[in-house]
């Protein structure tokens, strides 16, 4: 029941956007706002859980885990009803803003309760079967948006995640345990978080491993935020079909990490692991790049979806091995690691997803861009600082 309540938890950041997705053109049409206004919905509450997490980590570390978790699901859960009634796509921003400021309290505890259970190849591989659990989300998410937008119109989608969020709440509440004891709290206030963070920051490893995290996470972002305007406007597909081939996308995602944490943790190194995670996802965004810009031809949807399949998948290998590579670092302070791993991806990803849509809503170059772009500095991170060709680190930074 903990893991299911902990998959739930993770689920909060994909249920937030992906439902909404199919909608976004529609949003634009009733608040009459253009697609680079709509997509700030997006990035608000990126930036919202990307800002929420530096303060709602340190305070899980200080206070234990469901004080503060318990507190953000009911923020969370007001701001996604107010959004359900905006009249203005300003107001909309706003209260997406708290939504995702609120909604981080899920995603950074979740991450530390993980790393207060358990360690090393045995995390790995919990992070793994989360991904399974939280990776339906995606799936779920835009097929329930899409059918939700047959029957009613965006503000709909926003009552059924006031309901998601009443629903996780009670389960958090009768069935998710105190995992930090009280003998190893923080008493500190901000001024010792800081100085926690510092030094996290200053383990050249850790800070390699969160920043080749965030960038992999803004890849994949890039491709969130643009996707419903690139599948849609540009190749005409419908809702629908939209959602079904986002959720093939996620199939893709799933199996890849079913396939990490199965069948790879424990033969192959995760530094490995990581590292072919990313070269794919290189290699997928090159090939990306190439048939949106035109070197072959006019292209279909089909080409292009399949080579978002190939970069969807990657993030299988990717993430999972990042958090768990990080946070193996710091059993000291996994509120605050989780923290600042789940900051970087949503506030990296964030600035990433307005990039996709500055040439306007007919080529999909922005977003093939944004990517290659990203995965090759999440390479070069990785390589630079975490230098995984030296000896394995499979125990604790040195602090």
């Amino acid at each position: 029941m903990v893991t299911l309540v902990l998959g739930g938890l993770t689920a909060v950041p994909p249920l937030s956007m992906d439902m909404y997705l199919a909608a976004l053109p529609q949003v634009g049409d009733a608040l009459s706002a253009p697609a680079a206004t709509v997509q700030l919905t997006l990035t608000a509450c990126l930036a919202g859980m990307a800002l929420g997490q530096l303060v709602v980590g340190p305070m899980s570390d200080k206070w234990g885990r469901r004080r503060p978790l318990l507190v953000g699901l009911l923020i969370y859960i007001a701001a996604t009803a107010i959004c359900a009634f905006a009249p203005t796509v300003e107001l909309l921003i706003a209260f997406r803003l708290l939504q995702g400021l609120a909604g981080a309290a899920g995603i950074v505890i979740a991450r530390a309760v993980v790393r207060d259970l358990y360690d090393g190849v045995a995390m790995a591989r919990f992070f793994s079967t989360l991904m399974l659990i939280s990776g339906v989300a995606p799936i779920v998410a835009p097929v329930i948006g899409g059918q939700v937008l047959r029957i009613t119109d965006w503000r709909g989608i926003f009552v059924v995640l006031t309901a998601i969020g009443v629903l996780l709440t009670f389960m958090v509440w009768r069935r998710l345990p105190e995992t930090l004891p009280p003998e190893r709290r923080h008493s500190g206030g901000v001024g010792q978080a800081l100085r926690t963070m510092r030094g996290l920051l200053a383990d050249r490893a850790f800070t390699g491993y969160l920043l080749a995290g965030g960038f992999a996470f803004a890849t994949l972002f890039s491709y969130v935020s643009a996707s419903p305007f690139v599948v849609q406007e540009i190749y005409g597909a419908s809702p629908q079909m939209f959602s079904i081939l986002f959720g093939v996308n996620s199939i893709g995602l799933i199996t890849v990490g079913q396939i990490n944490g199965r069948l790879l943790i424990g033969r192959v190194s995760l530094d490995k692991a990581l590292g072919a995670g990313l070269a794919v996802t290189t290699l997928a965004a090159v090939s990306l790049l190439l048939m949106t810009g035109g070197v072959f031809g006019e292209v279909g949807l089909f080409p292009v979806a399949t080579g978002l399949f190939v970069l969807m998948s990657s993030m299988g290998l990717a993430m999972p091995n990042t958090n768990a590579l990080a946070l193996m670092r710091t059993p000291h302070a996994a509120g605050s690691a989780s923290a600042l791993l789940g900051t970087s991806q949503f506030l990296i990803g964030a600035i990433a997803s307005p990039l996709v849509g500055v040439a306007g809503e007919h080529t999909a170059v922005p977003m093939a861009v944004v990517q290659l772009s990203c995965a090759l500095v999440a390479v070069g991170c990785f390589v630079g600082l975490c230098r995984p060709w030296q000896a394995p680190r499979t125990e604790g930074a040195e602090h």
